[in-house]
Protein backbone atom coordinates (compact mmCIF):
# COMPACT_ATOMS: atom_id res chain seq x y z
CA UNK A 1 0.00 0.00 0.00
CA UNK A 2 1.40 3.33 -1.11
CA UNK A 3 1.22 6.27 1.30
CA UNK A 4 -0.45 9.28 -0.33
CA UNK A 5 1.83 11.60 1.59
CA UNK A 6 4.80 10.21 -0.32
CA UNK A 7 3.58 11.97 -3.51
CA UNK A 8 2.75 15.26 -1.75
CA UNK A 9 5.50 17.88 -1.70
CA UNK A 10 6.91 18.66 1.76
CA UNK A 11 5.69 22.27 1.64
CA UNK A 12 2.12 21.22 0.89
CA UNK A 13 2.24 18.62 3.64
CA UNK A 14 3.28 21.36 6.09
CA UNK A 15 0.44 23.64 4.95
CA UNK A 16 -2.09 20.82 5.31
CA UNK A 17 -0.89 20.10 8.82
CA UNK A 18 -1.05 23.80 9.74
CA UNK A 19 -4.52 24.18 8.26
CA UNK A 20 -5.82 21.15 10.14
CA UNK A 21 -4.28 22.16 13.42
CA UNK A 22 -4.88 25.90 13.40
CA UNK A 23 -8.42 26.36 12.05
CA UNK A 24 -9.64 27.02 15.59
CA UNK A 25 -6.94 29.59 16.21
CA UNK A 26 -7.77 31.36 12.94
CA UNK A 27 -11.43 31.53 13.84
CA UNK A 28 -10.65 32.87 17.31
CA UNK A 29 -8.06 35.46 16.30
CA UNK A 30 -9.23 36.59 12.86
CA UNK A 31 -12.76 35.55 11.93
CA UNK A 32 -14.53 36.22 15.22
CA UNK A 33 -12.98 39.67 15.91
CA UNK A 34 -13.57 40.76 12.32
CA UNK A 35 -17.21 39.67 12.43
CA UNK A 36 -17.68 41.50 15.74
CA UNK A 37 -16.08 44.60 14.23
CA UNK A 38 -18.35 44.33 11.19
CA UNK A 39 -21.41 44.10 13.39
CA UNK A 40 -20.39 46.92 15.72
CA UNK A 41 -18.98 49.39 13.19
CA UNK A 42 -21.75 48.54 10.75
CA UNK A 43 -25.27 48.97 12.18
CA UNK A 44 -24.45 49.37 15.90
CA UNK A 45 -21.88 52.17 16.32
CA UNK A 46 -23.46 55.60 16.55
CA UNK A 47 -22.40 58.43 14.27
CA UNK A 48 -20.10 61.01 15.84
CA UNK A 49 -20.19 64.63 14.63
CA UNK A 50 -17.23 66.95 15.19
CA UNK A 51 -17.58 70.71 15.50
CA UNK A 52 -14.31 72.60 15.16
CA UNK A 53 -13.30 76.17 15.96
CA UNK A 54 -10.02 78.05 16.12
CA UNK A 55 -8.97 81.01 18.22
CA UNK A 56 -5.95 82.90 19.44
CA UNK A 57 -5.30 84.60 22.79
CA UNK A 58 -3.20 87.71 22.32
CA UNK A 59 -2.40 91.16 23.64
CA UNK A 60 -2.51 94.24 21.39
CA UNK A 61 1.01 95.19 22.46
CA UNK A 62 3.61 92.60 23.33
CA UNK A 63 7.08 93.96 23.82
CA UNK A 64 9.99 92.12 22.30
CA UNK A 65 12.11 90.23 24.83
CA UNK A 66 15.48 91.67 25.72
CA UNK A 67 18.32 90.79 28.05
CA UNK A 68 17.59 87.76 30.20
CA UNK A 69 14.11 87.39 28.64
CA UNK A 70 15.63 87.01 25.19
CA UNK A 71 18.18 84.51 26.52
CA UNK A 72 15.47 82.40 28.17
CA UNK A 73 13.30 82.60 25.08
CA UNK A 74 16.27 81.38 23.03
CA UNK A 75 16.58 78.23 25.12
CA UNK A 76 12.86 77.54 25.04
CA UNK A 77 11.86 79.08 28.40
CA UNK A 78 9.08 81.56 27.69
CA UNK A 79 5.97 82.85 29.42
CA UNK A 80 4.36 84.35 26.31
CA UNK A 81 1.85 81.50 26.03
CA UNK A 82 0.79 81.28 29.67
CA UNK A 83 -2.54 82.99 29.01
CA UNK A 84 -3.34 80.55 26.21
CA UNK A 85 -2.55 77.58 28.41
CA UNK A 86 -4.78 79.09 31.09
CA UNK A 87 -7.70 79.00 28.66
CA UNK A 88 -6.84 75.42 27.69
CA UNK A 89 -6.82 74.37 31.31
CA UNK A 90 -10.22 75.93 31.90
CA UNK A 91 -11.79 74.28 28.83
CA UNK A 92 -10.62 70.88 30.08
CA UNK A 93 -11.65 71.49 33.68
CA UNK A 94 -14.45 70.27 35.93
CA UNK A 95 -15.72 73.83 36.32
CA UNK A 96 -16.30 74.07 32.59
CA UNK A 97 -18.11 70.72 32.65
CA UNK A 98 -20.39 71.87 35.48
CA UNK A 99 -21.37 75.01 33.60
CA UNK A 100 -21.90 73.09 30.37
CA UNK A 101 -24.08 70.56 32.15
CA UNK A 102 -26.19 73.34 33.63
CA UNK A 103 -26.56 75.22 30.34
CA UNK A 104 -26.58 72.45 27.73
CA UNK A 105 -27.71 69.38 29.75
CA UNK A 106 -24.52 67.61 28.76
CA UNK A 107 -25.12 64.57 30.99
CA UNK A 108 -28.49 63.94 29.36
CA UNK A 109 -26.94 64.36 25.91
CA UNK A 110 -24.24 61.78 26.67
CA UNK A 111 -26.84 59.38 28.14
CA UNK A 112 -29.26 59.57 25.20
CA UNK A 113 -30.79 56.09 24.61
CA UNK A 114 -30.25 56.56 20.88
CA UNK A 115 -26.50 56.24 21.39
CA UNK A 116 -25.00 52.77 21.25
CA UNK A 117 -24.32 51.12 24.56
CA UNK A 118 -20.51 51.26 24.28
CA UNK A 119 -20.48 55.01 23.52
CA UNK A 120 -23.32 56.02 25.83
CA UNK A 121 -22.77 57.37 29.35
CA UNK A 122 -22.36 55.56 31.68
CA UNK A 123 -22.59 52.56 29.33
CA UNK A 124 -20.64 49.46 30.20
CA UNK A 125 -18.91 51.07 33.20
CA UNK A 126 -22.18 51.49 35.12
CA UNK A 127 -20.66 54.47 36.96
CA UNK A 128 -22.77 57.62 36.84
CA UNK A 129 -20.58 59.75 39.14
CA UNK A 130 -19.36 63.21 38.19
CA UNK A 131 -15.78 61.97 37.91
CA UNK A 132 -16.89 59.33 35.40
CA UNK A 133 -18.77 62.04 33.51
CA UNK A 134 -15.63 64.18 33.52
CA UNK A 135 -13.58 61.33 32.02
CA UNK A 136 -16.31 60.87 29.40
CA UNK A 137 -16.22 64.62 28.71
CA UNK A 138 -12.44 64.59 28.14
CA UNK A 139 -12.91 61.95 25.46
CA UNK A 140 -15.28 64.22 23.57
CA UNK A 141 -13.52 67.60 23.92
CA UNK A 142 -9.96 68.12 22.69
CA UNK A 143 -7.65 71.12 22.45
CA UNK A 144 -4.73 71.26 20.02
CA UNK A 145 -2.21 74.09 20.11
CA UNK A 146 0.21 75.26 17.43
CA UNK A 147 3.07 76.99 19.30
CA UNK A 148 4.46 78.53 16.13
CA UNK A 149 1.27 80.21 14.94
CA UNK A 150 -0.12 80.40 18.52
CA UNK A 151 -3.47 79.13 17.25
CA UNK A 152 -5.68 76.83 19.31
CA UNK A 153 -8.00 74.31 17.65
CA UNK A 154 -11.00 73.28 19.72
CA UNK A 155 -12.88 70.12 18.71
CA UNK A 156 -16.13 68.91 20.27
CA UNK A 157 -17.44 65.42 19.52
CA UNK A 158 -21.14 64.71 19.96
CA UNK A 159 -23.75 62.34 18.62
CA UNK A 160 -25.88 65.21 17.37
CA UNK A 161 -24.49 67.95 15.07
CA UNK A 162 -26.48 70.71 16.80
CA UNK A 163 -25.24 69.63 20.20
CA UNK A 164 -21.63 69.58 18.98
CA UNK A 165 -21.90 73.16 17.70
CA UNK A 166 -23.76 74.31 20.82
CA UNK A 167 -21.11 72.96 23.18
CA UNK A 168 -18.29 74.43 21.07
CA UNK A 169 -19.97 77.84 21.07
CA UNK A 170 -20.54 77.70 24.84
CA UNK A 171 -16.91 76.79 25.46
CA UNK A 172 -15.77 79.78 23.40
CA UNK A 173 -18.11 82.10 25.27
CA UNK A 174 -16.89 80.78 28.61
CA UNK A 175 -13.27 81.20 27.51
CA UNK A 176 -13.95 84.79 26.44
CA UNK A 177 -15.49 85.47 29.85
CA UNK A 178 -12.42 83.95 31.54
CA UNK A 179 -10.12 86.24 29.55
CA UNK A 180 -12.25 89.26 30.51
CA UNK A 181 -12.05 88.23 34.16
CA UNK A 182 -8.28 87.96 33.88
CA UNK A 183 -8.22 91.47 32.40
CA UNK A 184 -10.36 92.85 35.22
CA UNK A 185 -8.29 91.13 37.89
CA UNK A 186 -5.02 92.35 36.40
CA UNK A 187 -6.37 95.88 36.04
CA UNK A 188 -7.67 95.93 39.60
CA UNK A 189 -4.41 94.58 41.00
CA UNK A 190 -2.32 97.18 39.18
CA UNK A 191 -4.53 100.12 40.16
CA UNK A 192 -5.03 98.89 43.72
CA UNK A 193 -1.30 98.61 44.40
CA UNK A 194 -0.60 102.00 42.81
CA UNK A 195 -3.47 103.63 44.72
CA UNK A 196 -2.17 102.16 47.98
CA UNK A 197 1.25 103.67 47.28
CA UNK A 198 -0.34 107.06 46.53
CA UNK A 199 -2.28 106.96 49.81
CA UNK A 200 0.85 106.07 51.77
CA UNK A 201 2.85 108.84 50.11
CA UNK A 202 0.06 111.37 50.72
CA UNK A 203 -0.06 110.41 54.40
CA UNK A 204 3.70 110.88 54.59
CA UNK A 205 3.42 114.37 53.07
CA UNK A 206 0.76 115.32 55.61
CA UNK A 207 2.85 113.94 58.45
CA UNK A 208 5.99 115.87 57.47
CA UNK A 209 3.99 119.07 56.87
CA UNK A 210 2.40 118.77 60.34
CA UNK A 211 5.82 118.18 61.91
CA UNK A 212 7.14 121.33 60.23
CA UNK A 213 4.17 123.36 61.48
CA UNK A 214 4.66 122.05 65.02
CA UNK A 215 8.33 123.00 64.88
CA UNK A 216 7.54 126.56 63.77
CA UNK A 217 4.88 126.95 66.47
CA UNK A 218 7.08 125.55 69.23
CA UNK A 219 10.21 127.46 68.27
CA UNK A 220 8.42 130.73 67.40
CA UNK A 221 10.45 130.86 64.22
CA UNK A 222 9.32 130.44 60.61
CA UNK A 223 12.62 129.93 58.80
CA UNK A 224 15.70 129.64 61.03
CA UNK A 225 18.00 129.70 58.04
CA UNK A 226 16.76 133.06 56.81
CA UNK A 227 16.52 134.50 60.30
CA UNK A 228 20.03 133.41 61.18
CA UNK A 229 21.28 134.99 57.97
CA UNK A 230 19.50 138.20 58.94
CA UNK A 231 21.02 138.15 62.41
CA UNK A 232 24.46 137.52 60.96
CA UNK A 233 23.99 140.63 58.85
CA UNK A 234 22.94 142.51 62.00
CA UNK A 235 26.06 141.36 63.85
CA UNK A 236 28.20 142.45 60.92
CA UNK A 237 26.52 145.88 60.94
CA UNK A 238 26.98 146.22 64.71
CA UNK A 239 30.65 145.30 64.41
CA UNK A 240 31.05 147.91 61.71
CA UNK A 241 29.46 150.53 63.99
CA UNK A 242 31.72 149.40 66.86
CA UNK A 243 34.80 149.84 64.70
CA UNK A 244 33.62 153.31 63.75
CA UNK A 245 33.07 154.30 67.41
CA UNK A 246 36.42 152.89 68.46
CA UNK A 247 38.08 154.81 65.63
CA UNK A 248 36.48 158.06 66.83
CA UNK A 249 37.59 157.34 70.39
CA UNK A 250 41.14 156.76 69.24
CA UNK A 251 41.25 160.09 67.38
CA UNK A 252 39.81 162.02 70.35
CA UNK A 253 42.39 160.50 72.71
CA UNK A 254 45.14 161.78 70.46
CA UNK A 255 43.66 165.24 69.91
CA UNK A 256 41.82 165.96 73.18
CA UNK A 257 42.23 163.34 75.87
CA UNK A 258 39.94 165.26 78.21
CA UNK A 259 37.13 165.71 75.73
CA UNK A 260 33.77 164.87 77.41
CA UNK A 261 32.60 163.04 74.27
CA UNK A 262 34.95 160.16 75.15
CA UNK A 263 32.62 159.04 77.89
CA UNK A 264 29.68 159.03 75.52
CA UNK A 265 31.64 157.09 72.91
CA UNK A 266 32.74 154.58 75.55
CA UNK A 267 29.06 154.01 76.48
CA UNK A 268 28.15 153.51 72.81
CA UNK A 269 31.01 151.05 72.35
CA UNK A 270 30.00 149.07 75.42
CA UNK A 271 26.39 148.93 74.28
CA UNK A 272 27.47 147.78 70.84
CA UNK A 273 29.61 145.00 72.35
CA UNK A 274 26.65 143.76 74.41
CA UNK A 275 24.40 143.82 71.38
CA UNK A 276 26.97 141.91 69.33
CA UNK A 277 27.31 139.31 72.09
CA UNK A 278 23.53 138.89 72.34
CA UNK A 279 23.05 138.58 68.61
CA UNK A 280 25.94 136.15 68.33
CA UNK A 281 24.58 134.03 71.17
CA UNK A 282 21.16 133.88 69.53
CA UNK A 283 22.75 132.53 66.37
CA UNK A 284 25.29 130.12 67.88
CA UNK A 285 26.38 128.81 71.22
CA UNK A 286 23.07 127.99 72.95
CA UNK A 287 20.82 124.95 72.83
CA UNK A 288 17.96 127.14 71.64
CA UNK A 289 20.09 129.06 69.16
CA UNK A 290 19.20 129.50 65.51
CA UNK A 291 22.04 127.18 64.47
CA UNK A 292 20.49 124.32 66.47
CA UNK A 293 17.03 125.15 65.17
CA UNK A 294 18.39 125.36 61.63
CA UNK A 295 19.63 121.75 61.80
CA UNK A 296 16.25 120.52 62.97
CA UNK A 297 14.47 122.72 60.45
CA UNK A 298 16.59 121.52 57.53
CA UNK A 299 15.95 117.91 58.50
CA UNK A 300 12.18 118.51 58.57
CA UNK A 301 12.30 120.37 55.26
CA UNK A 302 14.32 117.53 53.73
CA UNK A 303 11.78 114.97 54.96
CA UNK A 304 8.94 117.06 53.54
CA UNK A 305 10.70 117.49 50.21
CA UNK A 306 11.41 113.76 49.97
CA UNK A 307 7.79 112.94 50.87
CA UNK A 308 6.51 115.34 48.20
CA UNK A 309 8.76 113.81 45.56
CA UNK A 310 7.67 110.34 46.62
CA UNK A 311 4.05 111.48 46.36
CA UNK A 312 4.65 112.82 42.86
CA UNK A 313 6.32 109.56 41.87
CA UNK A 314 3.39 107.56 43.28
CA UNK A 315 0.93 109.71 41.29
CA UNK A 316 2.95 109.11 38.13
CA UNK A 317 3.00 105.37 38.87
CA UNK A 318 -0.78 105.38 39.34
CA UNK A 319 -1.30 107.12 36.02
CA UNK A 320 1.12 104.71 34.34
CA UNK A 321 -0.71 101.75 35.92
CA UNK A 322 -4.01 103.02 34.57
CA UNK A 323 -2.56 103.46 31.11
CA UNK A 324 -0.88 100.07 31.27
CA UNK A 325 -4.12 98.42 32.43
CA UNK A 326 -6.00 100.01 29.56
CA UNK A 327 -3.35 99.10 27.00
CA UNK A 328 -2.17 95.60 27.94
CA UNK A 329 -5.41 93.70 27.76
CA UNK A 330 -5.90 90.15 26.56
CA UNK A 331 -8.18 89.28 23.71
CA UNK A 332 -9.64 85.97 22.65
CA UNK A 333 -10.04 86.41 18.93
CA UNK A 334 -11.98 83.84 16.98
CA UNK A 335 -10.32 82.83 13.74
CA UNK A 336 -12.81 80.08 12.79
CA UNK A 337 -16.36 79.98 14.14
CA UNK A 338 -17.82 76.66 15.38
CA UNK A 339 -19.17 74.81 12.36
CA UNK A 340 -22.33 72.76 12.03
CA UNK A 341 -21.16 69.32 10.78
CA UNK A 342 -23.43 67.90 8.11
CA UNK A 343 -21.86 64.43 8.04
CA UNK A 344 -20.44 62.15 10.68
CA UNK A 345 -16.64 62.07 10.82
CA UNK A 346 -16.46 59.15 13.22
CA UNK A 347 -16.33 56.23 13.55
CA UNK A 348 -14.29 55.43 10.45
CA UNK A 349 -16.06 52.17 9.87
CA UNK A 350 -14.11 50.62 6.97
CA UNK A 351 -10.75 51.58 8.39
CA UNK A 352 -11.71 50.26 11.82
CA UNK A 353 -12.80 46.89 10.39
CA UNK A 354 -9.62 46.62 8.31
CA UNK A 355 -7.54 47.51 11.37
CA UNK A 356 -9.18 44.71 13.35
CA UNK A 357 -8.61 42.30 10.45
CA UNK A 358 -4.90 43.19 10.15
CA UNK A 359 -4.36 42.90 13.89
CA UNK A 360 -6.18 39.55 13.88
CA UNK A 361 -4.00 38.23 11.07
CA UNK A 362 -0.86 39.29 12.89
CA UNK A 363 -2.11 37.69 16.09
CA UNK A 364 -3.04 34.49 14.23
CA UNK A 365 0.44 34.29 12.71
CA UNK A 366 2.19 34.80 16.04
CA UNK A 367 -0.02 32.31 17.90
CA UNK A 368 0.32 29.75 15.11
CA UNK A 369 4.08 29.92 15.21
CA UNK A 370 4.09 29.59 18.98
CA UNK A 371 1.78 26.55 18.86
CA UNK A 372 3.82 24.94 16.07
CA UNK A 373 7.00 25.42 18.04
CA UNK A 374 5.46 23.88 21.13
CA UNK A 375 4.15 20.85 19.20
CA UNK A 376 7.48 20.24 17.48
CA UNK A 377 9.23 20.47 20.82
CA UNK A 378 6.81 17.93 22.29
CA UNK A 379 7.28 15.56 19.30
Amino acid sequence: MVDENMDTPPGRQLWQRVRRRFNGIFLATVVAPTLIALVYFGPVASDVYISESRFVVRSPQRSAPSGLGALLAGVGISRSNDDTYTVHGYVLSRDALKELDSKAALRDAFADPGIDWFSRFPGWRLDGSFEALFEHYLRHVSVAYDPVAEITTLQVRAFDPKKAKEVNELLLQMSERLVNNLNDRSRQDLITVASREVAAAEARVRETSAALVRFRSKGAVYDPVRESASQVDTVARLKEELRSVESQMARLRQIAPSNPQLATLRGQAEQLRKSIAQETASVIGADNSLSTKSAQYERLVLDKTFAERQFESALASLEAARNDAARKQLYLERLVQPNMPDTAQEPRRVRSVLTVLVIGLISWGVVSLLVAGVREHMD
